[in-house]
């Protein structure tokens, strides 16, 4: 069978799953959920990722929807439903690391229609940041021995990050090589177009931005390893753990940088590795504001083929990220003895940019390979149609053909959004009198009781400044 005809029935299915209405990005999907997450309505905004998570359980979305499910049932108060949720997100993430990510089948199709056709398996700060509120939601639950195998997975899935980025590079070269063997002349046109002064203009424009963002070594968070210190360094049973707690606040300075509030954690750290008593202190965990999303643009891109009387350019769609402004910082942490002001511990805008970064020389070689495939075969299909029936079914095809390269040409979007934008921290003392004011620059406010003679833990979430203040005291020892 040659590509042209060939090309007819693959055409006619694709136009329908569009017309079916499977063409939306991801962002179109969730646009209305996500007015209702950053407008403060968290939970209207959990109920809606719940119905679409619910919907979606098995279809190539599930493990994108149950991550937001998850986040935004947490925001909203809801903790044990919010860790149900997160477990079946963890449970996919599973099955897809136990068997291939993509066949080679969903590959085939991938290029044909486009990368967001194939199913969301997660990204490795997804897998780290899984297994991190896990273990939060452990504590908030007050199930602190179960915090601990979560932490340690997802140190693990942090040390496993370097490993997959590597494997994942190498699958990317060798599924382009593949399909550069079977579409030689389409690969050869994609390698000109990349070389065209005006396709390196706008992907110039697009992304140039990102080469501003500060990469954390080893793909590894600062908020998941700081939670770290905290937890071991906290509910401890023996020195093994205090080490561990000592490496994890020393790896946090290395990362973030040095400040007054991971120096005195340090200093805690050795003492209590010296056999010191660990005093009364509280440790406060700011999330604000929303992770980027991801957008689309539209680039045209020359093709070359042999026989053509002219270079046609084709539109191809390629994903962009989009960095949410509205957060709130510093926090205010005041106490009798006075106040303290949070600093940023990790920034979510740098360590999705750098997988952004990373992911962005495979995702524009396939979406260029894709349009030209498709592009040439409907230039092949139009010119057969008007060879066998005339100009006037030559026009039928064409207006159809264009109809459905519109309809698929669309970026895969899907990522997880309702993370933080930055997470910040502070510690101090705990208060003899056990009462603490937590002040955002909006004005809100929260009274906050802790134990004091204990070691306490704050969490303080704010999507945006239009929503409430969550905060939580958890007593930790």
């Amino acid at each position: 069978m040659s590509r042209r005809s060939a090309f007819l029935p693959s055409l006619l299915m694709v136009l329908l799953a569009c017309l079916w209405g499977g063409c939306q990005t991801y962002d179109q999907k969730t646009a209305e959920t996500q007015g209702l997450w950053s407008g403060g309505n968290l939970e209207a905004a959990a109920a809606d990722f719940t119905r679409k998570a619910e919907k979606a359980q098995r279809g190539k979305d599930a493990l994108v929807y149950r991550l937001e499910q998850a986040m935004a049932l947490r925001a909203a108060g809801r903790i044990s439903e919010s860790q149900a949720a997160f477990q079946q997100a963890d449970d996919l993430i599973q099955s897809f690391d136990d068997k291939a990510k993509t066949s080679v089948s969903r590959e085939a199709g991938a290029l044909l229609s486009n990368q967001a056709n194939l199913p969301y398996t997660g990204r490795d700060y997804d897998r780290i940041l899984v297994s991190t509120y896990k273990a939060l939601n452990h504590l908030q639950l007050g199930e602190p021995e179960k915090a601990r195998p979560e932490l340690l997975r997802a140190h693990q899935r942090q040390q496993d990050a370097l490993e997959n980025n590597r494997r994942r590079i190498q699958r990317e070269q060798e599924e382009i090589r593949a399909a550069a063997g079977e579409k030689a002349a389409e690969h050869q046109s994609v390698l000109k177009a990349q070389s065209d002064p005006r396709v390196s203009g706008v992907m110039t424009k697009n992304y140039g931005a990102l080469d501003s963002l500060k990469p954390y070594a080893d793909y590894a968070n600062p908020f998941t390893v700081y939670l770290d210190g905290v937890y071991f360094l906290a509910l401890s049973s023996g020195g093994s753990d205090l080490e561990r707690a000592r490496k994890s606040f020393e790896r946090v300075r290395a990362m973030s940088g040095d400040n007054k509030f991971i120096a005195a954690d340090l200093a805690l750290a050795e003492k209590a590795a010296a056999g010191e008593p660990m005093p009364p202190r509280t440790f406060v965990l700011f999330e604000t504001g929303s992770a980027p999303r991801r957008d689309q643009f539209r680039i045209d891109i020359p093709l070359f083929i042999v026989g053509a009387n002219r270079v046609p350019y084709v539109g191809a769609a390629l994903p962009t990220l989009e960095f949410q402004p509205n957060s709130l910082k510093p926090l205010t942490v005041s106490a009798s003895a006075g106040a303290e002001s949070t600093v940023t511990l990790a920034s979510m805008d740098s360590v999705i940019g750098q997988a952004f970064r990373d992911e962005l020389p495979g995702i524009v070689t396939k979406t260029l390979m894709s349009t030209t495939i498709k592009a040439t075969a409907a230039y092949f299909v139009n010119k057969t149609a008007e060879e066998q029936g005339g100009a006037v079914a030559g026009l039928v095809s064409m207006l159809a053909t264009a109809a459905t390269q519109a309809a698929v040409n669309i970026a895969d979007t899907r990522t997880w959004t309702t993370l933080p934008k930055e997470y910040q921290f502070c510690s101090l003392p705990t208060p003899a009198d056990g009462k603490l004011r937590i002040s955002a620059p909006n004005t809100q406010q929260a009274e906050v009781a802790v134990d004091p003679k204990s070691i306490n833990l704050i969490l303080v979430r704010s999507v945006s400044p239009y929503s409430p203040l969550v905060v939580t005291a958890i007593r930790l020892k």
